[in-house]
């Protein structure tokens, strides 16, 4: 029963048993002011996807202090696909035995986020860089190892993308000057949208539904050498890395733009069938 459902309550031997939902199946909505919030019924046989959560400073009623904050567009997204959303904080058990999150999701997201610690790719601090969490590098890193080792879906998104390039060996350009910077992120705190060109048979291709993709960037750091294992499947229109992917995984990929903020964006969607497809014995086209 939904939160504002006022509806008269029947006796619990009366009621006919709960039906469990699978992805595809119709939901139910509930409408709040200004947006519509979707009702799944969470069972195992509904897929469960871990999005990654950092430490930020907020206010909450009176209160103001540290947080683990994540834009609910991430989880909106998910549910929209026809999976469950749990946010995995970034905190040390995990870094420790990410086999705690992994055991109970279907699928890994690496969320977007503040810039990496420089040091995780023997790297010093520019001047441009800015805020950094190490504890939350440290247990993504390990979070994302683990993943590609059992061959868990993995989608990396933004800081996500450049966090799982850095797992396994790549480099970072610290910083985009000058007018390159600024077709990634024009202003902060709003997204720029531009062009992504996408290599033909990719996964990244293959996800988005086309080989020209646009996108909504808000970025002012990029892929500087590609880890060994993974490829680059992507670039914008001034060379930049956009999409890196390991095809050696059933689905391991990395893009440097938000699909979550973007209703029309079948990433998150494709996600979320690859898992269906799976859970079916279906063979996903490679």
């Amino acid at each position: 029963m939904l939160a504002h459902d006022t509806a008269p309550r029947r006796e619990p031997d009366r009621l006919a048993p709960r039906r469990q939902l699978t992805a595809g199946d119709p939901r139910v909505t509930e409408r709040v002011p200004g947006r519509t919030r979707h009702a799944v019924a969470v069972s195992r046989s509904v897929p469960v996807v871990g999005l990654t959560v950092g430490r930020a400073e907020a206010r909450w009623g009176p209160w103001t202090g540290g947080a683990f904050l994540l834009d609910d567009d991430y989880v909106e997204a998910v549910e929209r696909a026809g999976a469950a959303a749990i946010m995995l904080p970034t905190a040390g058990m995990l870094a420790a035995d990410p086999s705690l999150a992994l055991d109970r999701i279907d699928a890994l997201v690496l969320t977007g986020g503040c810039d990496v610690d420089p040091g995780t790719y023997g790297d010093i601090a520019q001047r441009e860089t800015g805020p950094t969490d190490p504890g939350r590098d440290a247990c993504e890193i390990a979070l994302v190892r683990a993943a590609f080792a059992r061959d868990l879906a993995v989608l990396a998104t933004c800081r996500g993308m450049q966090l799982m390039n850095i797992a396994f060996g790549g480099t970072l350009r610290q910083h985009l000057p000058g007018r390159q910077g600024e077709q990634h992120r024009r202003r902060e705190g709003e997204f720029t949208r531009h062009s992504v060109s996408l290599s033909p048979g990719s996964l990244a291709a293959r996800v988005a539904g086309e080989e020209r993709h646009d996108v909504d960037s808000h970025h002012h750091q990029g892929v500087d050498r590609v880890a060994s294992n993974l490829r680059v499947s992507g670039r914008a229109a001034d060379g930049l890395i956009e999409a890196i992917e390991d095809p050696s995984r059933a689905f391991a990929l990395g893009v440097q733009w938000h699909p979550e903020v973007d209703q029309a964006s079948g990433l998150i969607a494709s996600l979320v069938a690859q898992l269906v497809n799976r859970d079916a014995g279906q063979e996903v086209a490679r």
